[in-house]
């Protein structure tokens, strides 16, 4: 099987009313969608780079919320949010109920307009659905990896999980280094600062773990 990184761009006027609220130049410009449930009336859990404040404001474009709690945590909040709708476009959500893949979390939406998503699934299965979707919006494939399921270090969150990801893209771990901490910035849209954090924790975490299964 294959796991396969897409990403979406969304214009503002078919994009989800949260996504458009991150495409201005509010303080908040990212969302990372990390639980949610096969129907629309569910809570779901998404992470935001915004204080609560902030995201509280943001959430107000979604009609369909009918129940919110925040949590500041990690550089950013975390929203339970329950929705009775989802509020995408008909074609992607058609898109994603045709497909005969699995999509596995986070869903990022980010202020240029993308939406960045994994599916798995094998590779004809994968390919009809990136047809379907890029028939209707545009659509680009970043990574195409195999699916390997193995837990993870305890000590690595999501986000560093992505930067790790990132960094190899790059080249950042290649033997003779071809993509630095900026490229991995500007793979997950954050400050070389930021960026260069998340490694040190990701790496951290990742060799302990190492060391102590050794």
């Amino acid at each position: 099987m294959r796991q396969v990184t897409f990403e979406t761009t969304y214009p503002p006027e078919a994009a989800h009313p949260l996504h458009r609220q991150l495409m201005g130049d509010g303080p908040v410009s990212r969302a990372d969608v990390l639980i949610w449930g096969p129907t629309a009336d569910v809570t779901t859990l998404t992470w935001f780079d915004g204080e609560p404040a902030a995201v509280n404001a943001a959430l107000g474009a979604i009609d369909s919320a009918t129940g919110t709690q925040l949590v500041a945590a990690d550089d950013g909040t975390y929203a339970f949010v329950r929705q009775s709708a989802y509020e995408l476009p008909d074609a992607a959500l058609e898109a994603v109920a045709d497909a005969r893949a699995a999509f596995v979390p986070p869903i990022s939406f980010r202020a240029s307009g993308v939406a960045r998503f994994d599916a798995v699934g094998e590779p004809e299965a994968l390919a009809e659905f990136y047809g379907d979707l890029n028939g209707a919006f545009d659509t680009a494939v970043v990574r195409v990896r195999e699916f390997r399921r193995w837990s993870e270090p305890a000590g690595v969150t999501d986000r560093q999980r992505e930067a790790l990801e990132a960094a190899v893209a790059v080249g950042y771990y290649d033997v003779d280094r071809s993509g630095s901490v900026a490229d991995v910035a500007a793979e997950l849209d954050c400050a070389p600062s930021t960026a260069g954090e998340l490694l040190r924790r990701a790496e951290s975490a990742v060799l302990t773990a190492f060391v102590g299964e050794s």
